[in-house]
């Protein structure tokens, strides 16, 4: 058994602000025994004005919400999965990128976001991701991590489950989906997608999501899930921000495994002929 934290948040404009909330929940995730925290998707800031984010989004060397949690995450000794964070890369886009961070303060892990949200919805919002992000590119499975073998993947990935498949096939015991699904999106599809992936794959799925009215305008759906292999949703947190924890027990994988050996009877497909 091992005790994971999950931190709901309702991340503004203001990233100093957004990283003293970061701080304060690896230390109260801490204080509680977990031995890992995990955080939503653009933890660091969430403006969907781009002029006024443009001035907050620094090189990963310079962010200060990074800054923030690895300098918690070493004086607690405790490891932190930060959804994601918005960086500056070296040409125009931005990254939409995940961190793994060890209990020395060290950045274990990157990954970039592969799947990015281009929509019109119809509340009217549009969403073209694309615009500001560049697409990452490569599948990331971080081992040694308290919960095992780690795979990364971030909000609109958990709609591609050939992504959770490749990870799965990297014997990955818990997967981590960051989130920050719009309402009407979390309300029809977060749980039953997030429940099919664990299913799926045969793993842990770890969804730590934003939640709430945001200081940009935007409402993001909360419910952060943890959930087992068999599909049984082990903690959900509602609506509000917050951290709770949940032991979760890694046995249960191969139990699982073994009642419904999927993942070994996977064959290879070919493109479908027309006939």
């Amino acid at each position: 058994m091992v005790k994971i934290a999950l931190f709901q948040s309702n991340t503004g404009i203001d990233p100093a602000a957004n990283a003293a909330r970061m701080v304060d929940a690896i230390d109260r995730a801490a204080d509680a025994g977990a031995a890992m925290l995990f955080t939503p998707e653009m933890s660091g800031l969430l403006d969907r004005d781009p002029e006024r984010a443009a001035h907050n989004v620094r090189l990963e060397e310079n962010d200060e919400v990074l800054a923030a949690a690895r300098e918690a995450a070493r004086e607690k000794e405790i490891w932190v999965h930060i959804g994601s964070l918005a960086v500056r890369t070296e040409g125009r886009q931005l990254a939409n990128r995940a961190f793994v961070i060890d209990p020395r303060g060290e950045v274990r892990a990157r990954y970039d976001k592969i799947h990015l949200f281009d929509v019109d919805l119809p509340t009217g919002e549009s969403w073209r991701e694309s615009n500001v992000y560049k697409h990452g590119s490569e599948a990331v499975i971080v081992d040694g991590t308290p919960v095992g073998k780690l795979g990364l993947t971030i909000c609109y990935d958990l709609r591609f489950p050939a992504l959770f498949a490749r990870l799965a096939e990297a014997n990955a015991d818990v997967i981590a989906v960051p989130a920050a699904f719009t309402v009407p999106t979390g309300k029809a599809h977060w749980e039953v997608l997030l429940r099919a992936r664990a299913i799926e794959a045969g793993v842990f799925i770890v969804a730590a999501a934003q939640s709430g009215h945001h200081e940009d305008g935007r409402n993001t759906y909360g419910h952060s899930l943890v959930i087992d292999p068999w599909g049984e949703v082990l903690l959900d947190m509602g609506e509000g921000a917050g951290v709770k924890t949940v032991e979760v027990d890694l046995s249960r994988i191969t139990d699982v495994r073994s009642r419904v050996p999927a993942l070994s009877h996977r064959r290879p497909i070919h493109e479908a002929v027309a006939r």
